[in-house]
């Protein structure tokens, strides 16, 4: 896919952002699926949806972890050991990423780099929401009545959500924010403040300012589903509210291992030493 070729294109652009997420960037084809019915949703002690569990992110396949992310040529099943490996599909969708003009220059001079300045090259914790768009990282939910816990093997990462709290007022900006959340019906709605500008939101180049403000919505829509709709503001940078949509799917019998970013780390070094050779590294 070719890069822009103007900051203002911002059509062009929201396809940019798909192209590189650090780990992978899946089809938007699975965006159409129907939505599960909503009947059997497990339920807690209080009555509300129970998310405990252990998920995959951007996905709308059911079945085991191997079922869903191993290639077939029976209907996507998995039963085909010798088929390649095929990841599910995203179930991304939503705005554009609204740039302002000179804001779009700069993600679309990370895109041309390749994403050399990728923070999550550098190990470092992958921030909101695109902690919850790598899709070949589980994430394990664990909920009671007062807090709802989300570890993530991505980065090994954690977000300790209080349900009906306050915000912290002695905060101090932070790669994953703080967050708070409170229950509007079924929906769990977490608010995710106090942000430094370390990270990139969904995409390559994607950055923030520490104004950003994170609303999600977390929506159980069947036993083995939850719908995510994210909202991110930026004033400094973005003309309007940004809107990103995915899916998470129950994986049975999977678990949350650890995940160790420095003992594989060796791109940077690697792509330094292309754009210093001038080796045609750059995408235009």
């Amino acid at each position: 896919m070719k890069s822009p070729t103007t900051p203002s294109d911002f059509g062009l652009l929201s396809s940019v952002f798909c192209i590189l997420s650090s780990v992978f960037c899946f089809s938007t084809a699975s965006a159409q699926t129907p939505k599960p019915a909503t009947s059997a949703i497990p339920r807690g002690a209080d009555g509300k949806p129970d998310f405990t569990g252990v998920w995959q992110p951007g996905s709308t396949t059911p079945g085991t972890w191997e079922e869903a992310n191993t290639g077939s040529g029976l209907g996507g099943t998995g039963a085909n050991p010798t088929a390649p490996s095929a990841p599910s599909a995203s179930a991304r969708q939503g705005t554009g990423a609204p740039y302002k003009p000179e804001a779009a220059k700069k993600v679309i001079e990370s895109f041309n780099a390749r994403g050399i300045d990728d923070p999550a090259a550098l190990c470092l914790p992958p921030g909101v929401p695109r902690v919850e768009a790598v899709g070949l990282f589980p994430i394990q939910i664990v909920q009671t009545p007062q807090q709802v816990a989300f570890l993530y093997e991505y980065m090994n990462t954690f977000r300790a959500v209080p349900i009906n709290a306050k915000h912290p007022e002695d905060l101090e900006p932070s790669y994953m924010g703080d967050s708070v959340g409170r229950w509007e019906g079924d929906t769990l709605v977490v608010d995710v403040t106090s942000f430094n500008d370390r990270t990139w939101l969904v995409g390559t180049g994607t950055f923030h300012t520490e104004a950003l403000h994170v609303t999600e919505r977390y929506t159980r829509v069947s036993s083995e589903r939850i719908d995510l709709e994210v909202t991110m503001e930026d004033p400094n940078v973005l003309t309007k509210p940004w809107i990103y949509r995915t899916s998470f799917m129950l994986r049975r019998g999977t678990r949350v291992r650890e995940y160790v970013c420095p003992e594989n780390n060796l791109d940077p070094e690697r792509y330094q030493k292309l754009i210093q050779d001038n080796i045609g590294f750059r995408r235009n």
